[in-house]
């Protein structure tokens, strides 16, 4: 994991922190897709090498639970993507695929929220597997404050296609926030974080504030459960604004009263 932060530092007792999940989130679909869309038409690789990432990323976002094998399979492909590049020419190329295809794919929605706690003058930050070089790329743009993001090898200036620690995935983001609320001085309690996905409810558990945005199934029902505010900015979904919000309440009712194994086990 690599921090890099943009903007000024705040008194750390009473800062304050929004963390904000990448993929469907802040952003409609995958970066890494988004990445390998661009890389592919610009002859960096071929239909089978970017067919085996793409089945890995689908095996990897459907699979219902933590999945140690998936994400390891999925952790080998977004490294082998970029392995034997130049640091300097995925660079550039991550700028021309941000504006050609990420930013135009950005919930407003969304944004809107990150601009929000900016204006309070609390810090926002991206939280995300996606590599570290494009969500820092992502967060800048953004004027965000910073990004955490999986880390890929370099060396002489060249990807080695191995990564650096775990991909930011899970639990793992959830460390890494508590790595930074270590490093800033400043207490979770009191901050926020976003995500679509049930992947991050560890993320969403280690702060005070945790919210949902465009959430998964499963994702939407621990929120009606704990009444956790939900923001969905999909779009044709008139039906579920009108009966997700009763069907979610009645899921996490029933999630309440069923029998549950003992903590210890």
């Amino acid at each position: 994991m690599r921090l890099v932060r943009y903007g000024s530092d705040m008194a750390l007792t009473e800062k304050r922190v929004a963390f904000f999940d990448v993929d469907n989130t802040l952003l409609k679909g995958s970066t890494l897709f988004f990445l390998g869309r661009g890389m592919y038409q610009r002859g960096f690789f071929t239909k089978k090498d970017i067919s085996a990432f793409v089945l890995a990323n689908l095996r990897y976002r459907l699979t219902g639970k933590e999945n140690k094998e998936e994400i390891v399979r999925f952790q080998n492909a977004a490294c082998e993507f970029i392995k034997g590049h130049n640091v300097v020419e995925i660079e550039k190329i991550g700028q021309e695929i941000y504006e050609e295809y990420v930013s135009p794919a950005i919930w407003q929605g969304t944004v809107d929220i990150a601009k929000e706690h900016l204006s309070k003058g609390e810090e926002v930050w991206l939280v995300t597997a996606t590599p570290v070089d494009m969500a820092n790329l992502m967060a800048k743009r953004l004027g965000f404050t910073g990004a955490l993001g999986t880390k890929a090898e370099i060396k002489d200036g060249i990807y080695t296609g191995k990564m650096i620690g775990n991909l930011l995935h899970g639990r793992e983001k959830a460390a890494a926030i508590q790595e930074l609320s270590q490093l800033g001085g400043f207490d979770l309690k009191n901050c926020y974080a976003y995500s679509d996905s049930h992947h991050d409810i560890p993320l969403l558990e280690s702060v005070g504030n945790p919210r949902a945005i465009n959430p998964d199934a499963l994702l939407e029902i621990r929120a009606y459960r704990d009444n956790w505010p939900v923001y969905d900015f999909r779009r044709a979904r008139k039906f579920k604004k009108l009966i997700g919000p009763t069907a979610g309440r009645i899921a996490g009712f029933l999630s309440l009263i069923s029998p549950r194994k003992h903590r210890g086990k």
